[in-house]
């Protein structure tokens, strides 16, 4: 199998964790391409015609793709419950709500990275910058309870979703105000699989 993917990208990020976690990096050959909404990697685009990365492409079947089916997929191969069933709709949930400030922070930075100045919206920056904050207290608020627990799915995208917030939007400060949420992370991110795939 290959993954296509980008180191920076979080989405990617929490399936290379989770490889490692379930010990199937070694089935996996990490692909790493160049690509970007304005113009798709070619190897990203063969595997999935929107060209969003992560993809999975696989000896036996079609690619799947968006990083949830992914880590779904893996999930099931390693039969590693990490979405068990006992929590999987609060896990499901959580893991959405990482995506979310994942979504709101990339586009942050596309607004930035890649629209000329005179065309980009500070609006457009502070109401994204707003969800992804609105995500963060929420978890830090009532979400503990199911961090601190056995390692599931959920767990690795929030610490994703903070570790790029690091990466592309450290002057915002997520910590301050969500003592308990950076406390979290600063352990969970001492995880060996998440030192191997810091960007």
């Amino acid at each position: 199998m290959q993954l296509i993917m980008s180191p920076a990208s979080p989405f990617v990020r929490t399936v290379r964790v989770l490889l490692r976690e379930t010990g199937l990096i070694d089935r996996v050959d990490e692909v790493a391409v160049a690509t970007t909404p304005m113009a798709s990697a070619t190897e990203a685009l063969a595997a999935n015609p929107t060209g969003k990365i992560p993809s999975l492409t696989r000896a036996d079947g079609p690619a799947i793709y968006d990083s949830r089916v992914i880590t779904r997929y893996l999930d099931d191969m390693a039969d590693a419950n990490l979405y068990p069933k006992a929590s999987l709709y609060e896990v499901l949930t959580l893991e959405a709500t990482a995506n979310a400030i994942m979504d709101a922070a990339v586009s942050m930075a596309y607004e930035v990275r890649l629209r000329p100045q005179d065309q980009q919206s500070p609006d457009w920056i502070e109401a994204q910058w707003g969800k992804a904050a609105r995500g963060i207290e929420a978890i830090n608020a009532r979400w503990m309870s199911h961090l601190n627990g056995p390692l599931n799915a959920a767990q690795i995208a929030v610490s994703c979703a903070l570790g790029y917030i690091d990466l592309r939007h450290d002057a915002r400060n997520w910590r301050k105000g969500n003592d308990a949420l950076a406390a979290w992370q600063a352990e969970f991110e001492t995880r060996e699989s998440m030192q191997a795939t810091k960007p």
